[in-house]
């Protein structure tokens, strides 16, 4: 059976939220320490930063990131990566040291030259109110003040203005520290919102929400949070995490289905909150921690630890290498996002450098690009201009995870602007290639202008993957079978496979 796919230029989402194509900066294993910053490295700059992974981080698209944590945050202080004297402290949540070399300010830092936004966390866990504004005022007060002049003789003397912030992290789960009930983050959450927004009203926030969608707590924790806080936050957050069972690979394959279903279900829950106290704002969502994690057991033998077992400074931590499967999974987790763009208007995929990463690096070595590196580049490089509400007629397979799921799974942009329409596709088969046909409602197609696919190289299978040794095995090769007739598209799909076509197209 063909796939057919219809796009109206008339049936949008909206337009393209650029903070989809965000990604995360935790203080946990080789993130920030030999990943992002390496001084004496040879490819460091003066200040550390390594330039072979900034530019990896400019070309995977990358538009704001979170930092410095996860769960890292909910013990963290502040005050220690600032300022001339930065004490080595016991990190408890990933057990390990934390020498305190990089912190704000060297985030900026590198956030300026890799041109990307701060979406900064406080601690929630450990610490509360005060020193969440404390911390507003040292960043993003212009001078004057204890705080804002304590930045200034710390080498920063314009203010860091981040406007985006997170009200903790994953305090619904009892491994954080600080764990707390709905009603006890509700309260502090509401609190820490007004005293922040006092000292800087331009403050975007972002409610911590479930911190996945098999919590128990899940729905009753986002309706209770949000009724204490709805009127002081902008977003609340999700968190998601998949990877393959016992050898299931057709449910891994379609995760993104849950995914769906997750986002659907946060946004009906808030919405009732909404409705509940005849809120006339919406509040939206940032899906801040998105990717597929091989969460094994702290003694299996092909895998990092989930923790080190000794206090050590930046120790290998789930050091996850990515196949051919997990790049078509994690193209269609980004179909997802864009899918539901309308209502998630950030997400981040954790985390960037080594730590279930797209991007990896060695100390005093080479950094390399993991599968899952190309279809976030791809989508974040074209998906531009508004969002189409694609009807999507494909065959239909079942999986023991997820019940019935779409052999076909897409999503499509219009640049407006520009004149391109881009599709972004996955086939979930691991057997046979499938047909796809687009057809164009309101738009006529005059050529292809890119057409890649992502898929199982010649002599490999699904679990061919990027490492030191064979940094290149997978990545993206021109789609072939690929042909424009006015408003008609035709493509044949490779089995296990993440394609993106890009079509110039003009307004009919």
């Amino acid at each position: 059976m063909t796939t057919r796919i219809t796009a109206d230029r008339d049936f949008t989402l909206g337009e393209v939220p650029r903070r989809l194509f965000g990604s995360f900066v935790e203080h946990m294993g080789r993130c920030v320490y030999t990943g992002i910053y390496e001084p004496g490295h040879p490819e460091a700059d003066e200040r550390g930063f390594r330039k072979d992974v900034l530019a990896l981080t400019k070309e995977l698209g990358a538009t704001v990131v979170r930092y410095p944590g996860g769960n890292f945050v909910s013990g963290y202080n502040w005050e220690d990566g600032v300022g001339p004297n930065r004490p080595r402290r016991l990190d408890g949540a990933w057990h390990s040291i934390e020498t305190n070399a990089f912190g704000l300010h060297e985030f900026v830092d590198w956030a300026r030259v890799a041109d990307v936004e701060v979406m900064e966390a406080v601690n929630l866990g450990t610490r509360g109110v005060d020193a969440a504004r404390e911390l507003v005022e040292y960043a993003n007060h212009p001078g004057g003040t204890e705080l804002s002049d304590r930045r200034i003789a710390n080498g920063a003397k314009d203010p860091f203005d981040i406007k985006l912030w997170c009200l903790g992290n994953e305090l619904d789960g009892p491994w954080q520290i600080g764990h707390k009930t709905a009603a006890e983050y509700g309260r502090l959450a509401l609190e820490t919102a007004k005293a922040m927004r006092y000292v800087d009203d331009s403050l975007e926030l972002v409610a911590v929400g479930s911190s996945n969608r098999a919590m128990p707590t899940f729905g009753a924790w986002e309706h209770e949070v949000l009724t204490h806080a709805y009127s002081e936050v902008d977003y609340i957050s999700m968190h998601a995490y998949y990877q393959e069972h016992d050898g299931d690979a057709t449910s891994f394959l379609a995760s993104a289905v849950d995914m769906d279903r997750f986002i659907e279900e946060v946004v009906s829950t808030v919405d009732a909150v909404k409705a509940a106290g005849k809120h006339r704002k919406r509040v939206d969502i940032s899906f801040d921690e998105w990717n597929v994690w091989y969460q094994r057991g702290l003694d299996s033998d092909d895998q990092p630890h989930q923790v080190s077992k000794g206090w050590q400074v930046h120790p290998r931590v789930i050091e996850d290498r990515y196949n051919v499967t997990d790049a078509v999974v994690v193209g269609t987790f980004l179909n997802s996002l864009l899918r539901h763009g309308d209502r998630v208007k950030i997400a981040n995929q954790a985390q960037l450098v080594n730590v279930i990463a797209p991007i990896r690096s060695e100390e005093n070595g080479p950094a390399w690009r993991q599968t899952i590196f190309w279809p976030f580049a791809r989508t974040a490089e074209l998906a531009r201009g508004e969002i189409l509400r694609l009807a999507v007629d494909t065959p239909v397979h079942d999986t023991a995870q997820h019940g019935d799921a779409p052999l076909i799974d897409a999503a499509a942009t219009w640049d407006e602007e520009h004149g391109r329409l881009a599709l972004f596709i996955a086939n979930r088969s691991q057997e046979a290639s499938e047909a796809v046909e687009l057809q164009l409602r309101g738009l006529e197609g005059s050529r292809v202008t890119r057409a890649e696919v992502l898929t199982i190289p010649e002599g490999g299978d699904r679990f061919t993957a990027n490492d030191l040794d064979a940094q290149d095995a997978v990545g993206l090769v021109p789609l072939r079978d690929v042909a424009i007739d006015g408003s008609k598209l035709s493509a044949q799909l490779p089995a296990l496979s993440w394609a993106v076509i890009e079509i110039e197209v003009a307004k009919v």
